[in-house]
């Protein structure tokens, strides 16, 4: 992908490890200037250093579960890529009779209200500008279509449920590519993260091939390319 991004600011949620490192290190090989944002500091400049690339990379610490302050922090920003990687997992017991407001609310801050709030303060400017790429890390746990509807870890489906209905909320509002921004989410499986563990399936590269995918898409406002959709290994699959 090298060059496919050169002159394009990309920031990742969650780029201090996991699924958002990978995708961060992706983009900064695609040429782009990185924003990396994750809430540990040392592990957030760790991970920046480490990317290649010919952009500039540059850390901005945040912890996301602080909503109300994600609009000052990225403020004066222009973002071409965004990318919402960053999610926490609710307990293993937090069905939705055992879960506790508290825990909704956590689970529902990094996970949904983060994004919302990005998307708020950096879509705009996308949209004036006419290019720009949103993308968002979801879960295939939230698909009501699939295993979405099975029950238990009601904090993390219903916020990954919630996700994909901002996405394609969002990507009609933005006239599905033809005001030149594109938005998409995309279901990364079960990777071998400090989520998902080591005996995961998949590597944290395969889950964020798509991803960077849909970040380096060519597309224009008169032939735009599809949006508004959830994609697992560059293929549409069901809400």
């Amino acid at each position: 992908m090298a060059g496919e991004l050169a002159g394009r600011t990309a920031l990742v949620t969650g780029a201090s490890r996991g699924l958002g490192r990978v995708i961060a290190a992706g983009l900064a090989s695609a040429s782009a200037d990185v924003v990396g944002m994750a809430r540990d500091p040392a592990a957030l400049e760790a991970a920046v250093a480490s990317f290649g690339g010919p952009g500039s990379h540059t850390a901005l610490a945040h912890d996301l579960a602080d909503v109300d302050g994600i609009a000052a922090r990225v403020e004066g920003l222009e973002v071409d890529v965004l990318v919402n990687a960053a999610a926490v997992m609710s307990g293993r017991r937090s069905k939705t009779l055992d879960t506790s407001l508290a825990e909704w609310r956590d689970v529902r801050a990094v996970d949904l209200d983060a994004p919302f709030a990005l998307v708020q303060a950096l879509v705009p400017g996308m949209a004036q500008r006419r290019w720009g790429r949103v993308v968002s890390v979801s879960a295939c746990l939230g698909r009501m279509s699939g295993p979405g509807t099975a029950g238990g870890l009601a904090p993390y489906r219903v916020a990954k449920a919630g996700l994909n209905a901002l996405t394609r909320n969002l990507a009609h509002e933005l006239a599905l590519g033809r005001r030149g921004v594109l938005v998409d989410a995309t279901c990364p499986g079960h990777c071998r993260t400090d989520m998902g563990g080591p005996e995961a399936p998949r590597s944290a590269e395969e889950g964020a091939d798509t991803a960077l995918w849909l970040a380096c898409r060519d597309s224009t406002p008169a032939d735009p390319a599809p949006t508004g959709r959830l994609w697992e290994d560059r293929v549409e699959v069901p809400w």
